[in-house]
């Protein structure tokens, strides 16, 4: 007893070791070794491994324990239990998750698929290079959607490039060939060429050549036999086939024009002879390069698809999306839209079911507005929020939309088609991400972070001045970000034990971002590094997270250690909840405090929803005022040009309420 009481006083550990071997301690009750009955209750206990039984405990002793004598005896001692906690079996992000496990035999429809926005380019839209290196490096991280830009070349020879620019060309050929040899490198899931094409038909049937012969069995040159009618295959029907996307040639019947859409589903005229992609990028560059010659679009001659190119295109035809009442009437399964992200996000805004239900049934390609010469990207999560299955990104660009949709795709083995969450499924016909109510069950989120290791140092060699920011990314009512304090001049072992409670509505669509920066002023930090990850893949218990660059590389060993508790409370209440089902023990000093601290969250929560009513009615019509599209309570992030959302002071309130 004597030795417990000295724990409770002792001082907070000041490194990782010391913080394992506070809890070894704890469940070891002073013996050398931790017996297998110990541990398993640890697992029960902390890391809220329910269905780990004595033979769990008994196989991580056999992989990690080293010393015979421990190993006889069933038992594991200080430097086999820190072997374990550091392996990665602790990881924050579930190991079972690293391969496919979900279900690939729905239509394409009901999966989130990695895309890429001109995966040629390497750098901006006006001047960058362009490189098949790009192909290379989209399909390594898992794309599935690539696209290409073709225009008549010298020769007889189709090139790409993007457009009116001054991007470097590359062959047609060799694009082709380039897929051909990684495609399916890292995953035997289908892959969907995006054609833009410009070709005159001369050069459009030599593209079809080149997919023909380059290609080979890998394309899919006719629609699957065993498949019933009215749906998509599935990517299991598709393993290893290249899919090509681009408008087809249909017979000419003459229709009555369609009846205008309702103003509720921001229905716009368009004419159907011109793509909406070449439209905003042609008015962009004509700024761009002619100021005052800037305006409409002179009419151009029109590309009439080719017999031979038309005939590749199976399951993917491109079709103009008119209205959601067009698409229902006219739309056939197998055809698929496109839409920059200025008219979905307005569609999602206004059309948040209609846009969900859509999804449903059809492909929806979301691509970065013709203004983003510097190839920054746009949030990907309002889209995936809607269930837009293709939200195509420019990869080349480092910041917080890659980031996101990385951890997105992580999931799932890395496979590229991640199964989207049952609220976007047909089954479920009322979602609305829009609606702020979602379920009478919200999930709360508990986070305690701990601690840092080993984290990354300028090449300057100045101190660190580290802080952890924990971002939730999901429907507008659930995303949030909160910050611990800042620790001075502490790279190598910097320790927060810094408490956050989340309330989440849709925790399926969320994704969860640990950001470490370094406080370099008063209102300014520079970032050091990150890990994104599903809400769905976080283990619970006490967790390590690794961090990643800029760039998504690994930055091993620096990481994070954090403990994590997930409750979905009963319907309609927040309960009373006792200590032990959310804390660690309490014999462990640094982390006793969090039992009291999380749970007094969860009390204060309920006496705060009163004080929140009030604030709906008060303050819901009063926005938080922004400077230059960035909002005054958001420190420096990662510079893109993201299109913040719109949070009422309601929602700046519950940042408060919700410490």
């Amino acid at each position: 007893m004597t030795e417990l009481v000295k724990m409770k006083r002792s001082k907070a550990p000041t490194t990782r070791r010391a913080e394992i071997q506070q809890l070894y301690q704890c469940y070891s009750a002073g013996m050398t070794s931790l017996p297998s009955s110990a541990l398993l209750k640890f697992l029960h206990k902390e890391q809220m491994e329910l269905t780990a039984d004595e033979d769990t405990a008994e196989s991580l002793i056999d992989r990690y324990e080293i010393e015979e004598t421990a190993r006889e005896n069933r038992s594991m001692t200080f430097e086999g239990f820190l072997r374990y906690m550091e392996s990665k079996v602790c990881c924050v992000f579930n190991q079972a998750h690293t391969s496919v496990y979900q279900d690939m035999d729905q239509p394409l429809t009901s999966y989130f698929i990695s895309s890429s926005h001109n995966t040629y380019l390497t750098g901006d839209q006006l001047i960058g290079k362009s490189h098949l290196d790009a192909y290379v490096w989209a399909l390594r991280k898992g794309c599935r959607c690539l696209e290409i830009d073709t225009w008549d070349g010298p020769d007889m020879e189709p090139i790409v490039y993007h457009g009116y620019t001054l991007t470097t060309k590359i062959l047609f050929k060799d694009v082709i060939t380039t897929v051909a040899q990684h495609a399916f490198e890292v995953s035997p899931y289908p892959v969907i060429l995006s054609l833009e094409n410009h070709c005159s038909q001369q050069q459009q049937e030599v593209m079809a050549q080149y997919l023909v012969s380059i290609l080979g069995d890998m394309l899919l040159t006719a629609p699957l036999d065993h498949l019933a009618g009215g749906e998509l295959p599935s990517p299991n029907d598709l393993k290893c086939k290249i899919l090509i996307k681009n408008k087809k040639k249909k017979p000419r019947i003459k229709t009555e024009q369609a009846t205008e859409e309702s103003a509720d589903e921001g229905e716009e005229d368009y004419d159907d002879l011109e793509d909406e992609e070449d439209d905003e990028d042609h008015q962009t560059k004509t700024k761009f390069w002619s100021p005052r010659k800037a305006g409409p679009k002179k009419e151009e001659k029109k590309v009439v698809i080719a017999e031979a190119l038309s005939d590749l295109v199976i399951y993917t035809r491109s079709v103009k999306f008119i209205g959601f009442s067009h698409s229902r009437d006219h739309q056939s399964y197998f055809e698929n839209t496109s839409m920059a992200e200025k008219k979905a996000r307005k569609l999602a805004s206004g059309s948040g079911l209609n846009f969900v239900q859509h999804n449903q049934r059809f492909l929806t390609r979301i691509y970065p507005a013709g203004s983003r010469m510097s190839s920054s990207n746009y949030n990907p999560q309002e889209f995936w929020n809607v269930g837009s299955q293709l939200v195509a990104l420019n990869f080349q660009s480092l910041g917080l939309p890659m980031d996101l949709n990385d951890g997105r795709f992580q999931d799932n083995g890395g496979c590229g088609y991640v199964l989207k969450p049952a609220v976007l499924l047909p089954s479920d016909r009322s979602f609305d991400p829009i609606c702020s109510r979602h379920r009478l069950k919200p999930t709360h989120l508990l986070l305690k972070v701990i601690s840092g290791s080993n984290l990354p140092v300028s090449r300057s060699n100045k101190g660190l001045d580290p802080f952890v920011r924990v971002e939730i990314h999901g429907i507008p009512s659930d995303s949030r970000k909160k910050n611990t304090q800042t620790v001075k001049n502490n790279s190598l072992s910097p320790h927060w034990d810094s408490d956050m409670n989340f309330i989440i509505s849709v925790p399926e669509l969320c994704l969860i971002r640990f950001c470490v920066r370094d406080q370099t002023g008063l209102l300014s930090s520079e970032f050091v590094g990150q890990y994104t990850l599903p809400f769905t893949s976080m283990m619970k218990g006490y967790r390590w997270v690794p961090l990643r660059s800029r760039d998504g590389c690994s930055l091993d060993p620096a990481s994070l250690f954090i403990f994590v508790c997930v409750v979905a409370p009963p319907a309609g209440r927040i309960p009373a909840v006792h200590q032990d089902q959310f804390a660690p023990s309490s014999r462990i000093n640094h982390l006793s405090s969090s039992r009291s601290s999380l749970s007094s969250l969860i009390m204060a929560s309920a006496r705060s929803l009163l004080f929140f009513c009030f604030l709906f009615f008060t303050f819901t019509s009063s926005t938080i005022p922004y400077i230059n599209g960035t909002f005054l309570y958001t420190s420096c992030e990662e510079k893109t040009d993201m299109r913040p959302l719109k949070h009422t002071r309601t929602t700046h309130c519950i940042e408060r309420i919700w410490p």
